[in-house]
């Protein structure tokens, strides 16, 4: 992996981002991060800003302890604000927000606060620069998402069908669906970069049927390819068995018992990749320290199933899987939008 010395390219990626985020001169910026960061993403952040003639400005926070049975990783509920008052007057009061916390703040519940005081927030997905820069968000990405997104909002059922065995039906109706393309330009918004994925986040009581991880997918939670197939079951929307032999079912089952959280074991949001730059072998590519595996959330037509927390539904909890599962059918209303792990043009 390259070494965390600071490179020019890096400094222009940064600052390309924060051009489609309307950075301009005397903006304040504020550059959110904890203790645990990773301080070559804050430096480039924080150079690209001046470069642009922005006015930084940093918060940093120290990094809660951890206090769950088990290792955390990728919830998108960063605990490192904890209401801080001081902090979040800070934050409400800076127009552009770019959030350099661990986990970031998609679901904190501080966010809805900052983002009703016009706010908008840019979550740097916590990757080793080298794979931000090569997943640098352009004008024309923006177009496909706002599509999927209004297919899936229109829409009443996903159906989601593979050769490994996937027979997975979605109740859309009443879903929250959201997309993200890299970037944000608009007050009150967030977004995450990389970008390139659309995601519903299911009413409750609203998905039934079986999903098959097939050898060859991936648990971001683990950071690793499945060398095995796992058969999940679901109903009401929870996974209500586990199948299969070897490592990868075992992890499953050994981290989901460990909350002891009947939520864990429920439906967060199902969606698909968008991103035609992001590559599926990424995970390979990088030391664990180095990837949050947000790559492969977005590539091109993986079906992305999560579980844990789904406030829309109801639920709440730390225990959290995002799986990009290759090869599926996925079809709203009976119109497929990707066909075997391949986008519908």
């Amino acid at each position: 992996m390259p070494s965390d010395q600071l490179e020019a390219s890096w400094i222009e990626a940064f600052e390309t981002v924060l051009r489609l985020c309307r950075a301009e001169p005397g903006l304040p910026v504020c550059l959110l991060s904890e203790s645990q960061s990773r301080s070559l993403n804050i430096a480039l952040a924080d150079l690209a800003a001046q470069r642009l003639g922005c006015r930084p400005f940093q918060v940093v926070m120290p990094s809660p302890p951890q206090t769950a049975p088990v290792p955390v990783r990728s919830t998108g509920a960063s605990r490192a604000l904890q209401g801080h008052s001081a902090a979040l007057a800070a934050l409400k009061s800076s127009p552009l927000i770019l959030d350099l916390t661990l986990e970031g703040l998609l679901h904190a519940p501080e966010l809805g606060e900052i983002l009703r005081a016009g706010s908008r927030v840019l979550m740097v997905s916590n990757e080793h620069p080298e794979a931000l820069a090569r997943l640098v968000p352009r004008p024309e990405d923006e177009a496909p998402v706002k599509a999927a997104v209004k297919h899936a909002r229109r829409s009443k059922r996903m159906t989601v069908v593979s050769a490994a065995g996937t027979d997975l039906t979605i109740s859309m109706e009443g879903a929250m669906t959201a997309g993200v393309w890299g970037w944000t330009d608009r007050p009150g918004t967030v977004a995450h970069w990389p970008g390139g994925v659309v995601v519903s986040f299911p009413r409750a009581g609203s998905v039934e049927g079986v999903l098959v991880l097939d050898a060859g997918d991936a648990n971001l939670t683990f950071k690793r390819y499945l060398e095995r197939p796992v058969r999940l079951t679901l109903r009401d929307d929870h996974i209500v068995a586990i199948e299969g032999e070897g490592t990868d079912a075992e992890l499953m089952r050994r981290y989901l018992a460990a909350w002891d959280d009947h939520a864990a074991y429920a439906v967060s949001h199902v969606g698909w990749g968008l991103n035609p730059r992001a590559r599926y072998e990424a995970l390979a590519m990088y030391d664990r320290r180095d990837t949050n595996g947000t790559e492969m959330r977005a590539f091109a037509g993986n079906f992305l199933f999560s579980t844990g927390a789904n406030e829309f539904a109801g639920r709440y909890t730390e225990g959290h899987f995002d799986i990009p599962v290759r090869n599926c059918t996925i079809a709203l209303d009976g119109e497929p939008v990707v066909i075997e792990g391949r986008l519908v043009a």
